[in-house]
């Protein structure tokens, strides 16, 4: 299996978008400031988490969510599940 999650950073507006086989490990790594990209912006919270079976369908989500249209659809989403 493989996800595609996002991440939120408790001490700024910022989100986090990557993919991973082990998503709790690749919190876990974020957390701990191993990811030089999310290192300043930690600590984080994770505000989705997608399950795919084939590895080239969370890249392809993940790329998606990364895109313009994939951050208004993104932001929409979080909105709701908060809301």
């Amino acid at each position: 299996m493989y996800f595609v999650y996002v991440l939120s950073s408790e001490i700024c507006d910022r989100l986090y978008i990557g993919s991973s086989a082990e998503p709790d490990e690749r919190l876990r790594s974020h957390n701990f400031g191993k990811v030089k990209s999310s290192k300043p912006y930690r600590p984080w919270n994770r505000v989705l988490l997608e399950q795919y079976e084939i590895k080239d369908s969370a890249l392809k989500r993940e790329k998606y969510l990364k895109s313009g249209w994939g951050r208004k659809a993104l932001s929409k989403l979080i909105q709701r599940r908060d809301g």
